[in-house]
């Protein structure tokens, strides 16, 4: 059983209330070209985007199962409350209602926004008690009341992963909003490139610094595409924080998140290089299959001779990966990072 731990759903223009069209939060062309939020859009690149299809696409690429992630246009961040309870609600109760459809062939996540704290436990609360969703999408960052960008694994966000931590949940981080934040222009879709990869990095510098891991044993936390340059990262922030120890009182030492159980990150890094230094960084134990299917960015025929499972394939023909390990990856390590049997 091959298990994608990093894939993406969108609902059907007709499935998308008309408040979210009418305030251009988000909405789907009706001939399914596009998708929109405020003045930007998207080409819908694969008719596995929607459900159909998708389960079809599943079939053709030999994947039993597939955990479903939230739409990173609605994380809601620096929207008010009273939208941003709307728009999640939706998200979240079509994301289960897929789920609860099809619970052989998905997992699915639910969504909240940090800056509505209390928005944000009791919805957590209706999703798993209600839903039965058991694992929790955040964006990297939020705006908070003051406009700043905040780090999900910043302490003031404690009060969510004490909740996730008794609930037991899985954890997906995944960036978006980059070009919000550096406030740069998207020449050459560097936003997605570069900044979208610094942003989980961040987050990742927070979460080992704050020693999440640790404080949270519960929480089985993955970080979306690879968290390459985090990983790639992690001489430079122990050269950091053992250089400079005025900057960093009380804090974790990075080497203490390194190899810990609950942390896992997925394959979708693009070569085999790179995945080497994640393997020997953290070990394929941690390592989950990751899709990040119908994005051109993921792997799929968008690029000519790409597959799903591609880059598995490779490192294991070039050594750097054993067949034992890439089977774990494809299956054992996601059901433990999702905490389910299948």
């Amino acid at each position: 059983m091959r298990i994608n731990g990093h894939g993406h759903l969108l609902p059907k223009p007709s499935q998308i209330p008309a408040f979210m069209r009418e305030k251009k939060y988000f909405w789907i062309d009706d001939d399914c070209q596009f998708m929109h939020q405020g003045n930007w859009k998207r080409p819908i690149t694969d008719p596995s985007f929607f459900l159909e299809r998708k389960l079809e696409w599943m079939a053709e690429n030999n994947i039993a199962h597939e955990v479903v992630l939230t739409l990173s246009q609605l994380y809601c961040n620096g929207l008010a409350e009273s939208e941003t309870s709307d728009i999640l609600c939706f998200q979240n109760d079509f994301n289960a209602e897929v789920q609860r459809q099809h619970p052989n062939e998905f997992t699915t996540g639910f969504v909240v926004q940090p800056a509505h704290l209390d928005l944000a436990l009791k919805e957590m609360k209706r999703c798993v008690k209600e839903l039965n969703m058991k694992m929790l999408c955040l964006s990297t960052h939020y705006q908070n009341h003051s406009g700043e960008w905040v780090s999900v694994a910043d302490e003031s966000v404690a009060p969510i992963w004490q909740l996730a931590n008794e609930m037991n949940l899985a954890l997906e981080i995944h960036p978006y909003d980059a070009g919000k934040m550096v406030n740069l222009k998207d020449k050459f879709w560097r936003n997605h490139l570069v900044w979208m990869m610094a942003q989980t990095a961040d987050t990742y510098l927070m979460f080992t610094l704050n020693g999440f891991a640790s404080k949270y044993p519960n929480v089985r936390t993955c970080f979306a595409h690879g968290n390459m340059l985090g990983l790639a990262n992690h001489g430079r922030v122990i050269q950091g924080v053992e250089g400079r120890p005025d900057l960093f009182p009380g804090v974790h030492h990075p080497n203490e998140t390194k190899g810990q159980p609950n942390v896992f990150f997925d394959t979708l890094v693009h070569d085999i290089h790179t995945l080497e230094l994640m393997l020997n960084r953290c070990g394929a134990s941690q390592m989950v299959w990751g899709v990040d299917d119908p994005y051109p960015l993921g792997e799929m025929d968008t690029v000519e001779g790409c597959y799903p499972g591609i880059f598995l394939d490779e490192a294991e023909k070039s050594g750097v990966l054993t067949s034992d390990d890439k089977q774990k990856i494809m299956n054992s390590n996601v059901q433990r990072w999702l905490g389910i049997d299948l």
